[in-house]
């Protein structure tokens, strides 16, 4: 630890972009960002400038720190940078800079604890929308040693021509993290982050980037394509389906892998264009068989099995897109669906396939559990199939 301070607290104000710009997230998450990041950010700064007030800082940073998220534990400290480095923000920036050191090959987080560089990035965010460059040439560095997807989202919101024209650049640089955050930047419906309501709105100006890395060489680019163009699709169904469509015509397996990746929302939501697209007709000609769910009644923690045969009906090969889908109860009694992938199948003639899965009804970051009836269907291409229900008990 980084000296002693006092419990003392100090009224902190956040900018009023704090309280939009992210959202909560998982418990294990904030238990990888604990008090030693400030420490160690402390540490850094007080090497390249000595004035740095450690203890003023430390006690700032930490009032109240054990109540907060994750994301609002960056905010605090990001908020405590800015009382203690100097009044000029680039030259707040450069020292920041500074105190990082040189790049780490390979991205390396050398010494380093998970998350130390979101405080960096969250600082960039929310006080340097009124200085361009020197912000833009940040997150240029931050996004190689950590990710800066989300800080560029205010710029693209106060900045939308000049954000746009510099992601179109480092659409081409040689870092693989740089054209990443290109395309992850610009989500529409970034998990964490708020929205980008004009690109939800139209989502054309990011498409002209995604088109610019759809067949990047790096599958870590590829696969944020891939997400990115799934959000378009949450709101702009028939424009997915068009790109999907351009995109595989003389595709390779690597740019055919983007489209299905892509596609696989609108799957789980049964949209006949993006199956079509996919090669699957409407519905399928098949019966179920053998239905079990066990236990029929399961208490709070425990597991349910679903397990059913699938038989071709048709006189052919029949190819089969087959998921399952559970109505979880909500907190006020209304059900809430949730679909889990199972196998696409290509059925001979007569064939019958078994399928089973077991699906946990633990404690879990993204799903809150609650007692009743929870219905079970099948996805055959689309179509729902009723399996049965269970019950979930307390």
């Amino acid at each position: 630890m980084i000296g002693s301070y006092a419990s003392e607290r100090r009224s902190l104000v956040l900018p009023e972009s704090a309280q939009t710009f992210f959202l909560t997230v998982s418990e294990p998450l904030k238990n990888q960002f604990g008090p030693a990041i400030p420490e160690q950010i402390a540490a850094a700064l007080v090497r390249v400038w000595p004035a740095f007030e450690v203890g003023s800082f430390m006690r700032e940073a930490l009032a109240g720190y054990a109540e907060l998220e994750l994301m609002a534990r960056a905010a605090k400290i990001a908020a405590a940078l800015r009382r203690h480095l100097p009044g000029d923000y680039e030259e707040a920036l450069a020292l920041l800079l500074k105190s990082l050191g040189p790049m780490p090959e390979k991205n390396q987080w050398s010494g380093e604890l998970p998350f130390f560089h979101l405080p960096h990035t969250t600082f960039v965010a929310f006080y340097g929308l009124e200085h361009f460059e020197a912000s833009m040439q940040a997150q240029y560095e931050l996004t190689q040693r950590f990710t800066a997807e989300f800080s560029i989202r205010p710029f693209l919101e106060r900045h939308p021509a000049a954000t746009l024209e510099r992601l179109r650049h480092w659409a081409e640089d040689p870092s693989v993290h740089v054209r990443r955050l290109v395309s992850e930047g610009t989500r529409p419906r970034l998990p964490w982050a708020s929205r980008l309501r004009a690109f939800q709105k139209d989502p054309r100006p990011v498409l002209a980037l995604l088109e610019s890395l759809k067949d990047d060489p790096e599958l870590y680019v590829r696969r944020s394509v891939a997400n990115n163009l799934n959000d378009i699709g949450k709101d702009h169904p028939g424009l997915l389906v068009e790109t999907a469509e351009r995109w595989l015509a003389g595709a390779s397996e690597e740019r055919a892998w983007v489209v299905r990746h892509a596609l696989r929302s609108a799957v789980k939501r049964g949209e006949r264009e993006a199956l079509r697209v996919l090669g699957y007709g409407w519905g399928a000609r098949v019966a179920l068989e053998n239905v079990c769910i066990q236990p029929a009644s399961v208490s709070m923690g425990g597991a349910v099995t679903l397990s059913f045969e699938l038989v071709n009906l048709e006189k052919g090969v029949q190819r089969v897109m087959v998921d399952f889908r559970i109505q979880f109860v909500k907190a006020a009694g209304k059900l809430g669906p949730k679909v889990f992938k199972l196998s696409s199948v290509e059925l001979g003639v007569g064939e019958r396939v078994l399928f089973r899965k077991t699906v946990s009804l633990g404690a879990l970051t993204t799903r809150k559990h609650y007692p009743g009836t929870h219905g079970v269907e099948a996805l055959l291409n689309g179509e729902v199939r009723g399996l049965g229900s269970f019950e979930l008990t307390v």
